[in-house]
């Protein structure tokens, strides 16, 4: 059935929407969400999903979220700005490899990648550790803040999870809350709220130039997710400062693994 520009303008607004209300609840910056629905329900290629996801995010799009977050006391301003260095010079390389290699391999890579995330996230070994879950989810901020952490640690961590982001088109958050909360010991929420703000500086600069010189920018679907996920974020994070996230992870790595599949089945 063929789709009218109208109904895919309106369609990109209110996929900036819920990406927006994800982003801000778990600090992910948006593009795991943005990058396998362009593809799977809009029809882009991965390329080009990569390039409007990384314009997208490129302005401070979710600095309501972000201020949400700050109020209530869960950002490591300092830690965040290292973070936030890492990821910069880690999206130039990321994107050059992606524009550099075979089409056909980096979306395998991005299926294995979304199988692993979506797993990661259903987090099977917790249901057997329900105590120890309840514990830490009952901790305060302060008794889940590194204290002996290295700069180069978040520097690295921020360079890493740009190579990524530059190469499957996210803001890198998806790999800098999980690894905030399980290597540096953060606080869930100070884990969202730290990535979150390291994602507000314009990181994603060099990969968005690298895919804009090889044609793969359409700026104007990007200038409108942006517009979705400005709203959104900001809803997003009030509802994270309040409330667990357990269900919605769930539902957003089933979410994952439908869109993997999906991508398997299509293209591989």
């Amino acid at each position: 059935m063929h789709i009218s520009l109208d109904t895919v303008e309106i369609g990109l607004l209110v996929l900036g929407l819920i990406t927006g209300i994800l982003s801000g609840f778990f600090g992910i910056g948006g593009g795991v969400v943005l990058v396998p629905t362009l593809i799977a329900i809009f029809g882009f290629n991965i390329l080009n999903a990569n390039a409007i996801s990384l314009a997208a995010m490129l302005l401070p799009v979710s600095i309501l979220g972000v201020v949400a977050f700050y109020k209530a006391g869960y950002i490591d301003i300092k830690n965040a700005l290292w973070i936030s260095l890492g990821l910069m010079g880690g999206s130039y390389f990321g994107a050059y490899f992606a524009v550099n290699i075979n089409s056909a391999l980096l979306t395998k890579l991005y299926a294995v990648f979304l199988l692993y995330i979506s797993l990661d996230y259903l987090d099977i070994p917790s249901y057997f550790k329900k105590n120890k879950k309840a514990k830490q989810d009952n901790a305060s901020v302060a008794d889940m803040t590194p204290k002996d952490k290295s700069v180069w640690a978040f520097i690295l961590l921020g360079l890493l999870s740009g190579i990524l982001a530059g190469m499957f088109g996210k803001g890198g958050g998806i790999v800098i809350v999980p690894a905030l909360v399980k290597i540096f010991r953060y606080h869930p929420k100070a884990a969202a709220a730290t990535s979150l703000a390291a994602l507000q500086l314009p990181v994603g600069l060099p990969s968005v130039i690298v895919y804009a010189n090889s044609g793969h920018l359409n700026y104007l679907y990007a200038g409108l997710i942006a517009i979705g996920i400005v709203v959104g974020a900001f809803f997003g994070s009030i509802v994270a400062v309040k409330l667990p996230t357990t269900i919605f992870k769930k539902a957003f790595a089933i979410f994952l693994l439908v869109v993997a599949f999906d991508i398997v089945y299509k293209y591989l």
